[in-house]
Protein backbone atom coordinates (compact mmCIF):
# COMPACT_ATOMS: atom_id res chain seq x y z
CA UNK A 1 0.00 0.00 0.00
CA UNK A 2 1.43 3.46 -0.86
CA UNK A 3 2.13 5.72 1.86
CA UNK A 4 0.77 9.12 1.41
CA UNK A 5 2.72 12.31 2.26
CA UNK A 6 1.74 14.10 5.04
CA UNK A 7 1.06 18.21 4.34
CA UNK A 8 4.04 18.68 7.24
CA UNK A 9 6.34 15.92 5.00
CA UNK A 10 5.53 17.84 1.95
CA UNK A 11 6.44 21.56 3.65
CA UNK A 12 9.47 19.80 4.70
CA UNK A 13 10.30 18.42 1.22
CA UNK A 14 9.74 21.71 -0.09
CA UNK A 15 11.59 23.97 2.11
CA UNK A 16 14.22 21.24 2.14
CA UNK A 17 14.72 21.87 -1.76
CA UNK A 18 14.34 25.77 -1.16
CA UNK A 19 17.37 25.22 1.22
CA UNK A 20 19.45 22.65 -0.68
CA UNK A 21 19.13 24.10 -4.09
CA UNK A 22 19.93 27.47 -3.51
CA UNK A 23 23.72 26.95 -4.33
CA UNK A 24 23.91 30.74 -5.55
CA UNK A 25 21.75 32.36 -3.00
CA UNK A 26 19.99 33.80 -5.81
CA UNK A 27 16.87 31.45 -4.41
CA UNK A 28 14.81 28.97 -6.62
CA UNK A 29 12.61 28.82 -9.34
CA UNK A 30 9.23 27.00 -8.86
CA UNK A 31 10.26 24.81 -11.70
CA UNK A 32 12.42 23.19 -9.86
CA UNK A 33 10.13 23.34 -6.83
CA UNK A 34 7.24 21.60 -8.50
CA UNK A 35 10.27 18.84 -9.67
CA UNK A 36 11.54 17.77 -5.87
CA UNK A 37 8.19 18.34 -4.32
CA UNK A 38 6.30 16.32 -6.98
CA UNK A 39 3.34 18.79 -7.39
CA UNK A 40 0.78 20.29 -9.70
CA UNK A 41 1.87 24.17 -9.87
CA UNK A 42 -1.99 24.96 -8.54
CA UNK A 43 -1.10 23.06 -5.30
CA UNK A 44 2.66 24.59 -5.08
CA UNK A 45 1.26 27.99 -5.76
CA UNK A 46 -1.33 27.82 -2.86
CA UNK A 47 1.66 26.32 -0.58
CA UNK A 48 3.89 28.83 -1.60
CA UNK A 49 1.48 31.44 -0.29
CA UNK A 50 1.29 30.03 2.53
CA UNK A 51 4.59 29.46 3.07
CA UNK A 52 5.75 33.15 2.16
CA UNK A 53 2.56 34.37 4.52
CA UNK A 54 3.95 32.47 7.68
CA UNK A 55 7.82 33.90 7.02
CA UNK A 56 9.02 30.27 6.56
CA UNK A 57 10.09 30.90 3.06
CA UNK A 58 11.27 34.32 1.28
CA UNK A 59 9.86 35.49 -2.41
CA UNK A 60 12.15 37.07 -4.70
CA UNK A 61 10.89 38.63 -7.16
CA UNK A 62 12.56 39.81 -10.48
CA UNK A 63 11.38 41.03 -14.09
CA UNK A 64 9.64 38.22 -15.43
CA UNK A 65 9.97 35.31 -12.55
CA UNK A 66 10.10 35.32 -8.81
CA UNK A 67 12.34 32.69 -7.16
CA UNK A 68 11.72 31.17 -3.15
CA UNK A 69 14.78 31.14 -0.42
CA UNK A 70 13.74 29.62 2.77
CA UNK A 71 13.86 32.40 5.67
CA UNK A 72 16.02 31.82 8.77
CA UNK A 73 12.16 30.95 10.46
CA UNK A 74 12.37 28.27 8.01
CA UNK A 75 15.56 26.98 8.95
CA UNK A 76 14.39 26.69 12.07
CA UNK A 77 11.10 24.98 11.16
CA UNK A 78 12.61 22.25 9.31
CA UNK A 79 15.14 21.39 12.59
CA UNK A 80 12.63 21.15 14.36
CA UNK A 81 10.67 19.39 12.01
CA UNK A 82 13.42 16.87 11.83
CA UNK A 83 13.84 16.31 15.27
CA UNK A 84 10.30 15.87 15.84
CA UNK A 85 10.29 13.39 13.14
CA UNK A 86 13.28 11.42 14.51
CA UNK A 87 11.48 11.49 17.89
CA UNK A 88 8.12 10.10 16.51
CA UNK A 89 10.27 7.19 14.83
CA UNK A 90 11.88 6.21 18.09
CA UNK A 91 8.38 5.35 19.16
CA UNK A 92 7.69 3.21 16.43
CA UNK A 93 5.28 6.43 14.62
CA UNK A 94 5.19 8.18 11.45
CA UNK A 95 4.75 11.56 10.75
Amino acid sequence: MAQYRTQFRIIADVLSTARDMNTEGEGVGVTTLLRRGNMSYSRMSKLLAELVGSGLMLELSGDKISKYMISKKGIEFLAAYYNFEDFAQSFGLRL
